[in-house]
């Protein structure tokens, strides 16, 4: 209410303002309108303290001065105040304390709160990245959910279709069931109107008759003159002995309908006697000829099997004595000289070593090859071939060319266990080349590889790649075969109770015999084949690197052992199949499960309709109608994967492996 003038003592400016406050407090005696201008007026006539003016002044400039560009304005403003409060206190020295008092209090309180603000910055960019990380978490959230949400609303759409497609039919049978009930309430009058003129017909005929009757019992009277009564007795007593005559003919009848004359009976029970005699005959030199069926067929067998063995040991001794030829003259002329093709020609045949040789020239001559004649584009032309013009070859390593097909292997495996479903091998091929390396270079990347392919028949991975992709034989033959290898490879380690990796010759030897459609010659096959690199005296069998493949995909003799045996069982398995069927040229579905259960009697259902898709390449609903010829179905097996189930039914004992 007062302020200090320059020279330190008390002033009445503005005079009116302590009075006024005292006005607030009571009730006013005159109107506010009067009261409001009265204070104006004395604000106008009353002039400010020199030290007020100089104070407010200072604070003018001050402000001025300051640049409010910068990020602490408000602190570089708050200054100047601070200045003008000391000024302030320091000329009001009755009130010094209590003032500097209030002033540390508002310093402390604004330290306190900068302090708690960058406490709190940190929290705020902590709060910030937080919801920064929520958000995204949420869109990433929603778009993994759009699919599902689109995919809910096509199935919602589709089943509001099916129930529109249901109230239609339901409509549409209402509509057939109201038309039926007006035809058959239509036939029902009919049909009542019809009985009633039948009635009405059958009382005009009774009348009709007995007045007939009448008639003729009046002409009767009239021409004889006989006497009423009397015609009436004796036509009661006439009727009362039909009746008698009509009873005793129906209890006959039903007493003896169903019996024949003797005559009869002792004709038919000779004619049975004749006929009983003969069947039991019939019977007994059938069955003679059956057993002799059966002993000629056993002694078929034996020959053929004997035909066999004495074919390969004729082959052998003719391999044995043509003159072999020296061929340590092909490590001068194949790349990587005598060490390679040391490598290339361990454990071969001669067949085996033309094989190999072609091989390298075919690689070698192919490496020479710029471009590849294009096959065009028809219809017959593979489609990962179709191309017209000249295509650039990628001379690739045979080691690249391997990596590659496991690696197409791998994503279509992967591809068909996520779509629950089989794919096409030749359009996964060409779309997995368009996929990596780009439309324009994917037939490069194709023609390349199918030429190495092609000519590389040694390797496993490439030839049995080529066969499948070429359809000489299906998929489901290499899946068969890795999953042989895969299963022997987990009962090996499940045998290996130390984690050593090795197992002796007896343990891999009870190993194979727990399986039981391995016959004995094979089972000592395999365990010389994983005894290759061991000597006589050593008992322990590295069954790790037996499974082991070099850097070209090549497998060790153990597990080529086991793929040459998987095919010779399933031919094995084929050709007894082929000899159940006889002289059939054509058969049907019923005739092949019939040969397959004679043949494989632990055969399961399901199973047994995989093997008849295979023969007949369809789904079919009657397959009993289907027909095809023995030796096209007999192909399509042996390319599928087609083996026995259980053991053969003339085999008393064999131990073994699991052929599938």
């Amino acid at each position: 209410s007062f302020q200090l003038s320059a020279r330190g003592h008390w002033s009445t400016w503005p005079a009116f303002a302590s009075r006024q406050t005292v006005l607030r407090n009571h009730k006013p005696c005159c109107a506010p309108e009067e009261r409001q201008s009265s204070n104006k007026q004395a604000l106008l006539t009353i002039p400010k303290p020199r030290y007020l003016e100089q104070l407010e002044s200072y604070l003018r400039k001050e402000l001025q001065s300051l640049d409010l560009t910068k990020k602490n304005t408000q602190e570089l403003k708050l200054q100047p105040y601070r200045e003008i409060f000391e000024f302030f206190i320091d000329n009001f020295k009755t009130y010094k304390p209590l003032l500097s008092a209030i002033k540390n209090e508002y310093e402390v309180t604004l330290a306190h709160q900068k302090k708690t603000i960058r406490t709190l910055e940190p929290l705020k960019a902590m709060v910030t990245t937080v919801s920064e990380e929520c958000t995204r978490q949420i869109l990433a959230l929603q778009e993994k959910e759009k699919d599902e949400i689109n995919m809910l609303k096509q199935e919602k759409q589709h089943l509001l279709k099916f129930i529109d497609n249901m109230k239609e039919e339901k409509n549409s049978l209402q509509t057939q069931v109201e038309h039926l009930r007006t035809s058959v309430a239509e036939e029902y009058a009919r049909y009542l109107n019809e009985y009633g003129a039948r009635k009405l017909l059958l009382a005009k005929l009774n009348d009709m008759h007995n007045e007939r009757l009448d008639m003729t019992r009046h002409q009767v009277q009239d021409v004889k003159g006989e006497d009423v009564v009397k015609l009436t007795l004796a036509l009661k007593i006439a009727r009362q002995d039909l009746t008698k005559a009509q009873v005793k003919l129906n209890t006959m009848i039903a007493d003896y309908g169903d019996v024949v004359p003797r005559r009869d009976f002792e004709s038919l029970e000779k004619k049975y006697s004749d006929l009983l005699h003969e069947t039991k005959t019939l019977q007994k030199d059938f069955d003679q000829l059956h057993k002799e069926y059966e002993t000629l067929l056993e002694i078929h067998r034996e020959t053929v099997e004997e035909r066999d063995n004495f074919c390969a040991e004729l082959q052998r001794v003719q391999r044995n004595c043509t003159p072999r030829p020296n061929w340590a003259k092909c490590s001068e002329v194949i790349p990587g000289g005598a060490d390679r093709w040391g490598c290339l020609a361990e454990g071969k045949t001669s067949d085996q070593l033309v094989d190999v040789l072609l091989e390298e020239i075919g690689t070698g001559a192919l490496k020479e090859i710029n471009v590849f004649p294009g096959w065009g584009k028809g219809d017959k032309v593979p489609v990962y071939l179709r191309h017209e013009g000249e295509v650039k070859n990628k001379k690739l390593t045979k080691k690249d060319v391997v990596n590659i097909l496991k690696d197409i292997w791998n994503e279509k495996i992967a591809l068909e266990q996520q779509m629950g479903k089989r794919s096409s091998l030749p359009e996964f091929f060409l779309g997995y080349l368009q996929k990596k390396y780009g439309d324009a270079a994917a037939m490069e990347w194709s023609y390349t590889l199918y030429e190495n392919m092609r000519l590389c028949r040694s390797n496993h991975v490439l030839s049995s790649f080529y066969d499948m992709l070429t359809g000489k034989v299906g998929e489901e033959q290499y899946h068969g075969q890795n999953q042989l290898i895969s299963n022997l490879q987990k009962e090996l380690a499940a045998r290996d109770s130390s984690n050593s990796g090795s197992l002796t010759s007896k343990q891999f030897r009870q190993e194979a015999d727990s399986f039981p459609l391995k016959r004995k010659e094979s089972i000592q096959e395999l365990v010389d084949a994983s005894r290759y690199k061991l000597d006589s005296t050593e008992d322990l069998i590295d069954y790790i690197s037996l499974f082991k493949e070099d850097e070209e995909g090549n497998a060790g003799p153990f597990v080529a052992k086991l793929r040459n045996q998987y095919v010779r069982e399933k031919q094995e398995y084929l050709r007894q199949l082929k000899n159940k069927l006889g002289a059939l040229t054509e058969v049907n579905a019923d005739d092949l499960k019939t040969a397959f259960r004679a043949i494989d009697p632990d055969i399961d259902d399901q199973t047994l309709d995989t093997y008849l898709g295979l023969a007949y390449q369809v789904r079919r609903e009657q397959p009993d109608q289907e027909v095809v010829p023995v030796e096209t179905a007999l192909e399509r097996l042996l390319a599928g994967d087609a083996g026995r189930v259980g053991p053969s039914p003339r085999e008393g004992s064999t131990t073994g492996f699991e052929g599938e």
